[in-house]
């Protein structure tokens, strides 16, 4: 079996680990499941939704909806080869199960309803299974009751409605008109199912259960099919597509908005305030996704979340705002929620602060992907031209102000990874115009704007005693953030560029490529995975492959060997072995992706003449 996992399913203070889980989604949701075979997160029908499990966020008063053997067990998982079909093993001392899990859609794209399968199929004596389902109150904020129709139970949870379909030999019970408990026993040959059919605010669809199996294989087989279409061809390609399809999660169909990650207030340390709420579209993580699917040949994906980004912004007058909602509106402050958090990690947040920020490294991140959409032979529109203009001027007006940084740091400074993306957005901006793809009219002026940015950069942003580009302007701290921004260093000052990698490994890796993001940061929290990937991505653009390959073999031993079934997190704490921070993260899997793509020697970026 490819992508085996074996795990120790034990919780601590009835927590499973933040990197057990493994994910399931339907194209506008997604289910985090247990080794136990419990499901303790799942926001529906939508990734925003108010969650209908939540038990990863408050063990106690948590909802949660688990399938498991009875007794002991031990527990074996992977997705099936190029699908985000889950399967798992569970060996028991009588017999063992196979569950084939699936959030499921059709060839054509996500259901009107949500249908979350669970198949269980006897391979080896018999194992006798527990059922819980035990739907959450959001933050106290609803209360689950249950009427009787003439198909079977109906639950409603504040505006949803759902129904439990189970095997007619199940004994079902229920505890305090929401809580359903029931066991089964399975023996090897038989075949069984239970799911949760969701809708809100509709009619419910109630299939029959012979169509609902029939499409888990329906959706393995739209998952497959969307993976084997993709055209990266490099190394690492088992990687490369298992990441892919953790995008697709990420990817809400019903806008074509990129969420950062389906789920809110998984702590980078446990204990520690750093519980964000990521079930947004942020300018930044959305470009580079978009920049990873343009890299696999996810042209589809490519059109459908750049169209939405520039409509969104368009919407909002073309003011830049770091983040929107899945529905292009604007993100609402942050509330803290009466949860526990995960492990007891305060506060528990709904909403971001991070969307009145100043980020100025957006505009390079909007100029970047346009240039990435026509360079892989694609035309803009005459409104996405104009925009991209008068976000180039905005760009050369403001680049000389101090802003919040790609960190979404609470104290403004001169950051230097924010100057260098706005050269790159000028370098940018005069590429597009000479190729004719936006106007030629200021081309001069960010011909002068971009030169003032790199002599201020060299200038103050330069530590000799590092011998590396520093974190801000006077300074001698490191940011890890400038792995994203090798392009610069490729075409301003490559030796120095060079060597601030170099610095980066040392004081931010220790020596290794798994950095934390910036100085000292590291008494707080983990190293980001996404650093690592870009320090690859960094040096195989600057010409050295083999270091690349070299460190991306390490991150992949590192990662890959902890009985993760490769879901990413935000973070991975290097002294302990655990994960940290939200999941699936769409960082740590598009900078993988990136990362192959450069040891893979694509020239996106540059012509063959360069």
């Amino acid at each position: 079996m490819k992508n085996q996992s074996y795990h120790n399913h034990q919780r601590i203070n009835g927590y499973a680990g933040l990197g057990d889980y493994a994910a399931i989604g339907d194209g506008r949701s997604v289910a985090l499941i247990a080794p136990d075979g419990a499901i303790d997160w799942w926001c529906a029908p939508n990734v925003d939704s108010p969650p209908l499990f939540d038990r990863i966020l408050d063990a106690n008063k948590g909802g949660y909806f688990q399938i498991a053997p009875s007794g002991e067990y031990q527990v074996e998982r992977r997705y099936r080869e190029n699908s985000n079909v889950l399967e798992t093993c569970f060996k028991t001392a009588t017999g063992e199960v196979r569950f084939t899990e699936s959030l499921n859609s059709t060839f054509a794209g996500r259901l009107p309803w949500c249908e979350l399968a669970r198949r269980i199929e006897g391979t080896k004596g018999e194992v006798q299974l527990t059922l819980t389902f035990a739907p959450g109150t959001a933050a106290c904020t609803r209360a689950p009751w249950i009427a009787p129709s003439r198909l079977g139970d109906v639950l409603h949870i504040g505006d949803l409605m759902a129904m439990l379909r189970t095997p007619d030999d199940m004994d079902c019970t229920l505890k305090d008109d929401q809580m359903i408990e029931g066991s089964f026993t399975v023996r090897e040959g038989e075949r069984t199912l239970v799911a949760l059919l969701v809708s809100q605010k509709e009619p419910l669809a109630v299939p029959t259960m012979e169509s609902i199996d029939e499409r888990i294989e329906n959706s393995d087989h739209a998952w497959r099919h969307w993976t084997e279409n993709l055209t990266y061809q490099g190394e690492f390609k088992p990687h490369v597509n298992r990441s892919a399809l953790a995008l697709k999660f990420l990817l809400y169909s019903p806008t074509g908005a990129l969420a950062a990650a389906p789920t809110t207030s998984l702590p980078e340390g446990i204990g520690g305030i750093k519980n964000y709420d990521y079930r947004y579209a942020w300018i930044r993580d959305a470009c580079l996704i978009i920049r990873a699917f343009a890299f696999i040949g996810a042209l589809a994906e490519c059109k459908a979340a750049f169209s939405w980004l520039t409509a969104t912004i368009l919407r909002h007058e073309g003011a830049l705002r770091a983040c929107y909602t899945l529905d292009g509106d604007i993100v609402p402050d942050e509330k803290f929620l009466p949860l526990e958090g995960y492990m007891g990690s305060q506060p528990v947040r709904l909403g971001n602060n991070a969307q009145s920020q100043q980020q100025l490294s957006m505009y390079g991140d909007m100029l970047e992907t346009a240039f990435l959409f026509v360079n892989a032979g694609h035309v803009l529109d005459l409104t996405t031209a104009r925009l991209l203009t008068k976000l180039a001027n905005e760009c050369a007006d403001l680049w000389r102000q101090d802003d919040s940084g790609i960190w979404e740091l609470h104290e403004r400074r001169h950051y230097t990874h924010s100057k260098i993306a706005c050269w790159i957005t000028l370098d940018i901006a005069i590429r597009l115009a000479e190729e004719g793809h936006i106007e030629t009219t200021w081309l001069h002026r960010w011909e002068r704007e971009k030169t003032r940015i790199s002599d201020w950069v060299e200038s103050h942003c330069w530590s000799e005693a590092k011998q590396a580009y520093t974190f801000y302007a006077g300074t001698d701290k490191l940011d890890a953030a400038l792995g994203l921004v090798w392009y610069y260093g490729l075409k301003v000052n490559p030796e120095r560029m060079k060597s601030t990698y170099d610095a980066m490994v040392k004081e931010l890796g220790h020596g290794t490529p798994m950095l934390y993001r910036y100085s000292e940061v590291e008494r707080e929290e983990s190293t980001f995975v996404a650093c690592s990937f870009w320090l690859v991505e960094a040096w195989a653009r600057l010409g050295d492959r083999q270091k690349a390959r070299d460190y991306m073999n390490q991150i992949l031993e590192t990662l890959c060997d902890k009985g993760n079934v490769e879901t990413f997190n935000e973070m991975f704490d290097v002294r302990t072995g655990e994960w940290r921070g939200n999941v699936p993260q769409g960082l740590s899997h598009l900078a993988l992706i990136c990362a192959a793509d450069g040891i893979a020697g694509n020239r996106f970026w540059v012509k063959d003449d360069e």
